[in-house]
C-alpha cells in the first residue's frame, strides 16, 4: 500500500471504526477483489463487535498489497461521505514527496537506485549488520521486540506465514496480556521455520505492517548498537 494510503487511514482508524459497517458489503467485497482471504474474513467476522470488526480489517488492509486501498475506496459505495472526505483530504494532505504517487525521489545521480520500502531509508535497514541479519533471534530478542510491537503486532505475524486462526489462538490463549500473545506467535513463527526465521524476515515483515526498524536495533543491539557497528569491540586491559 503507497505510504500516503497508509498513513490516512492510521490517521482516521478511530473515526471510521465509529462510522463504517463493514460486515454487509465492504468485507464480501474486498474478499472478490482477492484483497481479503477467507481466513482473514473469517477473522474479521469473528470480532466481538463492529468497531472491532472494523478496526481488525484496517490493521489488515495496509499489508494486502498496493490495490488494496483503491479496492476499499470502491467497497464504500454505501457510506460515499466517508469515501469523499478520505479522498478530499488525500489530495489536499502535504506529503513527503514531489508527487502523490510512489516513485524514486529526484537525485544528482545518473544511476537508478532502488526505492526504499515506505517510511524507510536505505540507512535504516544498513544499520544492522549482516551477521546479526542472518542469525536467529533468541527467546529474550524476540520477548523485548514482543514488548516493544503495538496494534501492527497481527499484521506482523501473519506476514511472517502465521494464519488469521494461529493469531486468534495467540490473542484468547493470552488475553490478559498483549506482550504474551505475541511472543507466543513469534515462537511459534521461529519454531515452524527453523533457520529461515532469521532476523531479515522479522525487518521485511516489520517493514510489511509499517513498523520502524529502529524497534529492532533497539531490541537486538541495545543501547550501545552504534558503538558495535561502528567500532570493533576493544580487548580489555
Amino acid at each position: 500500500m503507497d505510504p500516503a494510503h497508509r498513513a490516512l487511514l492510521r490517521a482516521h482508524r478511530l473515526e471510521l471504526s465509529g462510522q463504517l459497517l463493514v460486515s454487509d458489503t465492504i468485507v464480501p467485497l474486498l474478499y472478490q477483489d482477492d484483497i481479503l482471504t477467507e481466513a482473514q474474513v473469517e477473522h474479521i467476522e469473528s470480532q466481538p463487535t463492529n468497531r472491532q470488526k472494523t478496526l481488525k480489517l484496517l490493521d489488515l488492509l495496509p499489508s494486502r498489497g498496493p490495490r488494496a486501498f483503491h479496492s476499499f475506496l470502491r467497497a464504500l459505495d454505501d457510506f460515499s461521505w466517508v469515501r469523499d472526505k478520505l479522498l478530499l483530504e488525500l489530495q489536499t494532505r502535504p506529503g513527503p514527496g514531489p508527487g502523490p504517487g510512489p516513485g524514486p525521489e529526484p537525485g544528482p545521480g545518473p544511476g537508478p537506485a532502488p526505492a526504499p520500502a515506505p517510511g524507510l531509508s536505505s540507512t535504516d535497514v544498513c544499520r544492522l549488520p549482516d551477521s546479526v541479519l542472518q542469525k536467529v533471534p533468541s527467546d529474550q530478542e524476540l520477548s523485548r521486540l514482543a514488548s516493544r510491537l503495538g496494534a501492527e503486532w497481527e499484521s506482523v505475524l501473519m506476514d511472517l506465514g502465521l494464519s488469521a486462526e494461529a493469531v486468534f489462538r495467540c490473542r484468547s490463549d493470552h488475553s490478559l496480556s498483549i506482550q504474551a500473545a505475541v511472543l507466543a506467535g513469534l515462537v511459534q513463527w521461529r519454531r515452524r521455520d527453523g533457520r529461515k526465521a532469521t532476523v531479515q524476515r522479522l525487518v521485511q515483515s516489520l517493514k510489511a505492517a509499517d513498523v520502524h526498524p529502529s524497534i529492532l536495533e533497539e531490541v537486538l543491539m541495545g543501547p550501545t548498537r552504534e558503538a558495535l557497528i561502528c567500532h570493533p569491540p576493544e580487548k580489555p586491559l
